[in-house]
């Protein structure tokens, strides 16, 4: 059985680490690094021949440190395989004077297969039907400049399909930034450990379809380096989500109480209510506006919605509800804030989302920090919650949620692409998720879905992570049908139950 190289594990690891794992391969499992640089390349060679199978000639840019190694190891198995090879270096002609360790011999052993060498020049021809990207690695320490900066953009205004060896050049494996400029690949095959910046922030327009191959490490290499952050997948959902008991009713299935929906957005709340059912909570309450209870009953009728102009009529409410949503359409005048303010005085978990966030940044957050509550801001509202602009924010979005977690208590989500959920002692990333899900009331949904896990039984970071999870698969359940662009919030609301069971949508979507 041939390895499946699309399957990544779920552990992710920082530049650092992935550096460690191969120092331990090396040091205390006698693993030659340059068997370890052959198996990179012949890994990379295997995805790019099955990718590009009638190709004919290959282009391989290389740089001068481990990266470029593993493109002189392709280039030989270009070669051997009949494929028309043109190496392309990064550098002037004393190149090979500067390499060293593994990058060395790599390039001894294509210099004796007969292959011949140019150095990069700009405006000079790519004469391969595929690019090889193995210019620069995980170790860039800066933004992007001279000649690397010039091959980058010269690549990518080229339009030639692109396969990056471990990560694309220009981008930032711990952040997923792209450093001044980074190649656009059609696909990346990466080593060891996953990247964690691979699959956040702008990595996800720059990394294509992505490809792991752990190059036989042995298990015990990975048991002596930590690891930074962990992807949820499918498998959490089996094991968070088991089949309920027979004996289940609805007052073992959670008490949700959603408070919301000031005049002119009554829509938001009631899109939260209506994920919480769908996603299986007990019994629903929605606390809105008068004016909104009509419209509830005809859409949800399973919701038990009730009309509240004051704070005081929140009372009877509060008492029974496990866990409380608070801000989807709760607007920031003077009915959102009592309700707020009414809510806050409460011992009950809180899911915070929309204005709630924004209310709570107006008036302090040091003044309600809390460890029973989820917290679910998109970068503009994590922003604010840090004092700081959106751009400083998303140079790196695992530290800036890992304070927005210090800061605030209980479980935060960054939202975004490659959302993450830390509760401060683990850190989970979600690469599921498209484009189409930039809408309006997307956020409104995922409210309900976390709510609703969490008056459940789940533990809250498993409540929010997987709350994201189930949210960005039904997103893609979606897409898989329809297309992305004119996604609505309400199209994920039907697929939640079978995404939810691991059952397919219909069409097989």
């Amino acid at each position: 059985m041939s390895l499946d190289r699309t399957k990544l594990p779920a552990t992710l690891y920082t530049a650092d680490q992935c550096r460690a794992l191969d120092r331990t391969a090396i040091e205390q499992f006698a693993i030659p690094g340059f068997k370890l640089m052959q198996r990179a390349g012949h890994a990379a060679f295997v995805v790019l021949h099955e990718r590009w199978s009638d190709m004919r000639q290959l282009t391989v840019l290389c740089g001068g440190g481990n990266n470029g190694g593993d493109g002189f190891v392709m280039a030989v198995l270009a070669q051997a395989k009949g494929i028309a090879v043109q190496v392309i270096c990064l550098g002037d002609e004393g190149f090979a004077d500067r390499l060293r360790g593994e990058a060395l011999e790599a390039w001894q052993w294509m210099r004796a297969q007969g292959i011949e060498v140019e150095h990069f020049r700009p405006g000079m021809s790519f004469t391969g039907d595929v690019v090889v990207d193995a210019m620069l690695g995980t170790g860039l320490g800066g933004e992007v400049r001279g000649q690397a900066r010039q091959a980058i953009d010269q690549l990518n205004r080229s339009g030639k399909p692109v396969l990056a060896v471990d990560i694309p050049s220009g981008l930032c494996s711990d952040t997923g930034a792209a450093l001044g400029s980074a190649v656009c690949a059609e696909c990346t095959i990466t080593f060891i450990g996953v990247k964690q910046g691979l699959l956040t922030h702008e990595a996800v327009d720059h990394v294509g379809q992505l490809y792991f191959d752990s190059l036989k490490l042995p298990e015990d290499v990975y048991e002596l380096v930590p690891v930074s952050a962990f992807r949820t997948a499918d498998i959490d959902r089996e094991e968070l989500l088991p089949a309920r008991a027979r004996s289940a009713h609805k007052g073992t299935n959670g008490r949700i109480l959603i408070v919301g929906g000031d005049l002119g957005m009554g829509g938001a709340a009631l899109m939260a209510a209506e994920s919480a059912a769908r996603t299986g909570a007990g019994l629903i309450t929605l606390a809105t506006r008068p004016e909104h209870v009509a419209a509830a009953l005809v859409r949800v009728p399973e919701v038990m919605t009730h009309g509240i102009s004051s704070a005081g009529q929140l009372e009877p409410l509060l008492d029974v509800a496990d866990v409380i949503v608070v801000g989807p359409g709760l607007g920031r005048g003077a009915w959102g804030q009592q309700m707020l303010q009414r809510i806050l005085a409460t011992k009950t978990p809180l899911v915070m989302d929309a204005d709630a966030l924004n209310l709570i940044c107006q008036w302090g957050i040091e003044r309600y920090r809390r460890d029973n509550w989820i917290l679910t801001p998109h970068p503009g509202e994590a922003g604010r919650l840090l004092e700081r602009s959106v751009a400083q924010l998303q140079q790196n979005r695992f530290q800036a949620v890992t304070q927005l977690q210090d800061a605030c208590g209980g479980s935060v989500i960054l939202k975004g692409a490659g959302t993450l959920v830390t509760d401060g002692d683990a850190l989970y990333l979600c690469d599921k998720g498209n484009p189409g899900m930039a809408a309006g009331g997307m956020g409104d949904v995922l409210s309900g879905i976390i709510g609703a896990l969490w008056a459940q039984g789940l533990q809250s970071v498993d409540a929010a992570r997987m709350g994201v999870y189930l949210h960005a698969v039904a997103a893609d359940r979606v897409a898989g049908r329809q297309g992305e662009r004119g996604m609505m919030a309400t199209d994920l609301i039907g697929c939640l139950p079978q995404v939810i069971n691991g059952q397919q949508c219909i069409n097989g979507n």
